[in-house]
């Protein structure tokens, strides 16, 4: 083997500095990238680490506001029921009262008949008993305990019978209660 000449040993020598400073470069930039992917790596830790936390964040907050909407809706169900309740019993009320209200509306339709049946009475009552049918001639009022209509007392059918306006009075029903 022969020995290389001068020329061979620079260009070898240029050769080899040349891969040396590209070695050189190429360490250099995977240097660069590895803290690029380092950094980029934290960062992605650090962004992972503040989602979790704003996910944890916004968990509980779904949490506690579930929770209070669930309250809401319990409370406004309470509250439906007790509507609910109130109206069933107003409604009861007021078919009681609707009942009440026919049973006024009726004596008031009779209203004008009864004042003449007790306009009749009283002057049934003034006329007192018939003179000389060996009755007492003194004046008793229905509240001396024994009314001037009381079987005993009445020799004249006649002055207490309906008249054809006061027929009426037989289709009435009295004792009803309001």
């Amino acid at each position: 083997m022969s020995s290389p000449s001068p020329v061979q040993i620079r260009e070898a020598n240029a050769h080899l500095a040349a891969v040396h400073r590209r070695v050189a470069e190429l360490e250099q930039r995977l240097e660069a990238a590895e803290n690029t992917v380092r950094e980029q790596a934290e960062s992605l830790i650090r962004k992972d680490e503040q989602l979790r936390a704003a996910t944890q964040e916004i968990t509980e907050a779904k949490n506690k506001e579930i929770y209070y909407l669930h309250e809401k809706l319990c409370k406004s169900e309470d509250t439906i029921q007790r509507f609910q309740n109130m109206v069933k019993e107003k409604d009861a009320m007021i078919g009681q009262l609707q009942h009440r209200c026919q049973l006024l509306d009726n004596i008031c339709k009779s209203r004008p008949l009864l004042d003449s049946m007790l306009f009749h009475m009283a002057e049934a009552e003034r006329l007192g008993p018939v003179v000389g049918m060996g009755e007492p001639t003194v004046k008793t009022s229905l509240t001396d305990g024994e009314s001037s209509c009381s079987p005993n007392r009445i020799s004249n059918h006649k002055d207490f019978s309906l008249s054809e306006d006061d027929q009426e009075l037989d289709e009435i029903v009295f004792g009803t209660t309001v």
